[in-house]
């Protein structure tokens, strides 16, 4: 509980200048679906809306934003998807010059840096997007695609997922194939980064075998924490550590905390005929989901974990293997609940907040906030 009262100060000039001053990379927002399902913007004031807009990434301190690019398993076409949402993306850098640069070099990166603009970048989240063509996955990278999460909640055929690989049902290949194997090492001669979130465990060990370069989790926590097959068990967040990677925190509620399903079955139960009826209208189901919660907001905060627990998996995970392995994948306008002080981008520095809480060194903080991605981006390129 001290570090709550740590978080109930006003956020100090020191803390500001922390986090203000430190790069912020995000390695996961899916503000780029969450844009076209609400048919709106993300150069438009988006409060209320979404958890995120161009200017409000900037007043949250965020420096460096990976745009998940995703569908679920039922697109017809989700290679076409990628590509529409990625457009999206391209269309609004062509109208904010000034605020935002699609970064495909070092020299890019360096470069919007030094000039205060966003660097944008895409992590692919689920190979079922490539359709197991590895020329469409180079057209990826070409477009700006740093990471791929080789499986979303569905398996492409080559590589199967935490979902798959936990469903009795499953008569698919466990693990990666000899094509999900070149997929990674195509990916890692490109300079792509290997993405684990979502992998079953067998995939992921054959990554671990197989890759030659760092790889992350975009948007996992700790199962030890949190024991959902979404997140790490302990000789996974070690192997991590051993391979050089990073562990990116997911701010959604049911990967903090396990309790919270319970409490949002009971929620989405209450309010099943609304969510039933934005399906039927065309919404993806996870919209859905989201859509709701943002309209009975009261309801939904009631059942969010805190701030403290997030942190408990911060610190879990850096107890295993130490702070240069853990950064931040929000997850934000992808999940329809985070812990109660994280409502949208603009609540960043309460994260810094909480590690100055923790006694954490200004050099340590940077690495969270970013180094450590960027220590593994330089290594995969």
């Amino acid at each position: 509980m001290k570090h709550l009262f740590f978080l109930l100060l006003s956020f100090s000039t020191f803390a500001q200048d922390i986090h203000f001053n430190s790069i912020l990379v995000d390695t996961h927002n899916d503000c780029l679906t969450a844009c076209i399902e609400k048919n709106v913007s993300l150069d438009k004031d988006l409060t209320g809306i979404n958890h995120s807009d161009l200017a409000r990434f900037k007043k949250g301190g965020v420096d460096y934003q990976l745009f998940s690019i995703w569908c679920d398993g039922e697109k017809a076409n989700p290679y076409a998807w990628a590509m529409r949402e990625m457009d999206s993306l391209y269309a609004v850098a062509a109208r904010n010059p000034d605020k935002v640069v699609i970064a495909k070099t070092w020299k890019d990166i360096q470069r919007a840096l030094k000039e205060q603009k966003l660097v944008a970048q895409f992590g692919v989240e689920g190979g079922h997007m490539i359709d197991s063509d590895l020329q469409k996955l180079e057209t990826f990278y070409n477009r700006g695609v740093r990471y791929m999460t080789l499986t979303w909640n569905n398996s492409p055929g080559w590589a199967s997922s935490h979902a798959d690989e936990k469903n009795p049902e499953y008569k698919g290949h466990k693990g990666l194939t000899d094509f999900g194997k070149t997929v990674v090492k195509k990916m890692n001669q490109l300079g792509m980064i290997v993405d684990v979130s979502h992998v079953g465990e067998t995939t992921f060990w054959d990554v671990i075998n197989t890759t030659t370069k760092p790889i992350i989790a975009s948007h996992s926590n700790a199962y030890s924490i949190c024991p959902v097959s979404r997140n790490l068990k302990d000789e996974q967040i070690i192997a991590i550590g051993k391979n050089g990677g990073v562990i990116h925190l997911n701010f959604f509620s049911g990967f903090v905390d396990v309790d919270f399903f319970k409490k949002d079955a009971a929620f989405r139960k209450n309010h099943a005929a609304e969510i039933d009826s934005l399906i039927k209208s065309g919404m993806q189901t996870e919209y859905a989901f989201t859509a709701i919660s943002d309209k009975y907001p009261s309801e939904s905060d009631a059942i969010k974990p805190d701030l403290e627990q997030l942190m408990k998996h911060f610190d879990h995970i850096v107890k295993l293997i130490g702070v240069d392995h853990v950064g931040l994948g929000s997850d934000f306008d992808g999940i329809n609940s985070a812990p109660k002080q994280l409502k949208t981008v603009l609540d960043y520095p309460l994260f810094s907040q909480a590690l100055i809480a923790r006694g954490y060194s200004n050099k340590d903080i940077s690495k969270v906030l970013g180094g450590n991605f960027l220590r593994v981006y330089k290594a995969n390129n």
